[in-house]
């Protein structure tokens, strides 16, 4: 089950939640038929709840948002993006562990 604490970006909302965000925002690029994507949402949700008030953790659709996905260049999924002050600071591409994506995070 999803976490309520994982937000939902898309082309409209991405400046304002989390190019504008006070919080380092984690973005997991994803897609309803990628695999490897459905394999990586528990340890997003896992993420939203452990990290709940440090990070801002929220998934985008690229099928949804192509803007957002063609902008940042997100050619594979699952990209998972960690942005600081409305600047990309570090970027993962495919399945990786929670361990890992915590390291991106830098907490």
């Amino acid at each position: 089950m999803a976490s309520e604490k994982v937000h939902v970006f898309n082309d409209l909302n991405f400046d304002s939640e989390v190019l504008k965000s006070d919080q380092p925002v984690l973005v997991d690029f994803t897609a309803t038929w990628c695999g490897p994507c459905r394999a990586l949402a528990p340890i997003v949700d896992q993420i939203a709840d452990e990290l709940e008030g440090k990070v801002k953790v929220g998934k985008l659709d690229i099928d949804d948002s192509p803007m957002t996905a063609g902008k940042y260049g997100v050619r594979g999924v699952p990209t998972v993006m960690v942005f600081k002050g409305g600047e990309r600071a570090a970027q993962h591409v495919g399945l990786t562990t929670k361990q890992k994506l915590i390291a991106l995070v830098g907490e």
